[in-house]
């Protein structure tokens, strides 16, 4: 079982930048598709990003421009880059594997004036 522990949130002013990471256990992470999903208040949860273990990526559109999955299989962890932060953008950031379905606890994204 694949334990997945996220980090990076915070409260941030419209336009700001934030950085999460996602570290991961287990000795086969290179070949593992990541992603990156956000649940806001009242709704359902959604996928943001998701990078293969080849390195390709694919994001959501409302999310295009903005943010940059990336990952590094020596560190085992995974990143989500957030530029030009949106209050819509707030929510509980979770990670996850697409092979074992594994998830972690979330990171609250808070983006306010």
């Amino acid at each position: 079982q694949v334990q997945l522990v996220e980090s990076g949130g915070g409260l941030v002013q419209p336009g700001g930048s934030l950085r999460l990471s996602c570290a991961a256990s287990g000795s086969i992470f290179s070949i593992y598709t990541m992603r990156w999903y956000r649940q806001a208040p009242g709704k359902e949860r959604e996928l943001v990003a998701g990078i293969f273990g080849g390195g390709g990526t694919y994001y959501a559109d409302s999310v295009k421009g903005r943010f940059t999955i990336s990952r590094d299989n020596v560190k085992k962890t995974m990143y989500l880059q957030m530029n030009s932060l949106k209050p819509e953008d707030t929510a509980v950031y979770y990670c996850n594997t697409r092979e074992t379905n594994s998830w972690g606890q979330g990171t609250q994204v808070t983006v306010s004036s």
